[in-house]
């Protein structure tokens, strides 16, 4: 059997229907790690895309932090950039959606999905692939942020373990924003819809807890961003982190690790059988 060239790497093909299931999975592991190579090596390509991804929430964090934050009262009191950093580590991890659903309709426009399907290659392979490109990319985000909440002030108060879990929550709301942007990235098939995605981003990242306690909210108002899934994963780094506002009323503080784990689950679950079902009814 020839070989197959996906982004610069050459190997064997391998035929899916005659294989096991294990070995099926391994295939569509490689495959998506081929996949992901190519999407990092448009960093290379384009530094100044990257950098600009990467410091947009730091410009964020001066806005609110030293252009408004004079003007926030703390319900307990507190440093408002101690309240405001996991409001915008959260922010980060949902504003990734953007790039992702913009890379899969770019992709999806330009034909480059169409080749991808040509190959003998995993199915779940490109979309695997970009949820690890993309992965790794916010992992970076969430260091920069990190440093850049250390430089302004921002401490974390917790044990090392609740550090780590407070970031193993940040990037696993990532993971489970990032297959939302996979599947109407192949559902539009059109970058232009990052256009009406961000009109849609920022009231829902606002209708949460990140810039202010729901409870200074009109009551209808507070309701909904508590059932906001980035709400919850606020409030639970917050408590994790040891910072002002962890103690706050209501139920979504009573139960904030709890729905920080369940909401992106669901949107998990939900998304990635959604982006495979789509990805496999594609039009050859």
């Amino acid at each position: 059997m020839s070989a197959v060239d996906v982004a610069g790497l050459t190997r064997a093909p391998h035929d899916p229907v005659r294989e096991g299931p294990g070995r099926r999975l391994a295939w569509a592991l490689a495959d998506g790690w081929t996949v992901a190579l190519r999407d990092l090596q448009h960093w290379r390509r384009q530094p100044g895309q990257l950098a600009v991804g990467l410091l947009f929430p730091v410009l964020m964090v001066v806005m609110f932090g030293y252009v408004l934050g004079g003007g926030m009262a703390v319900p307990g009191g507190g440093d408002y950039l101690d309240f405001l950093m996991p409001g915008m580590f959260a922010l980060t991890m949902v504003f990734g959606l953007e790039s992702t659903l913009t890379a899969v309709a770019t992709d999806a426009q330009r034909g480059v999905t169409d080749r991808f399907r040509s190959l003998p290659m995993a199915r779940s392979g490109v979309v695997l692939g970009r949820a690890i490109a993309d992965m790794l990319a916010s992992t970076l985000g969430l260091g920069v942020m990190l440093v850049c909440g250390l430089v302004v002030g921002w401490r974390a108060h917790g044990t090392l373990g609740e550090t780590i879990a407070a970031v193993a929550l940040l990037l696993w709301l990532r993971f489970a924003f990032l297959w939302v942007g996979i599947h109407l990235g192949l559902v539009s098939r059109d970058p232009g819809l990052v256009m009406a995605v961000q009109i849609l981003v920022w009231p829902f990242a606002f209708l949460s807890n990140a810039f202010v306690p729901a409870s200074t909210m009109p009551a209808w108002m507070g309701a909904v961003a508590e059932v906001n899934p980035m709400a919850a994963t606020v409030a639970a780094t917050r408590q994790l982190f040891g910072n002002p506002g962890a103690h706050a009323d209501g139920w979504l503080a009573e139960h904030a690790l709890a729905v920080a784990v369940a909401w992106p689950t669901v949107l998990t679950v939900v998304f990635v059988a959604l982006s495979v079902h789509r990805w496999q009814r594609l039009e050859r």
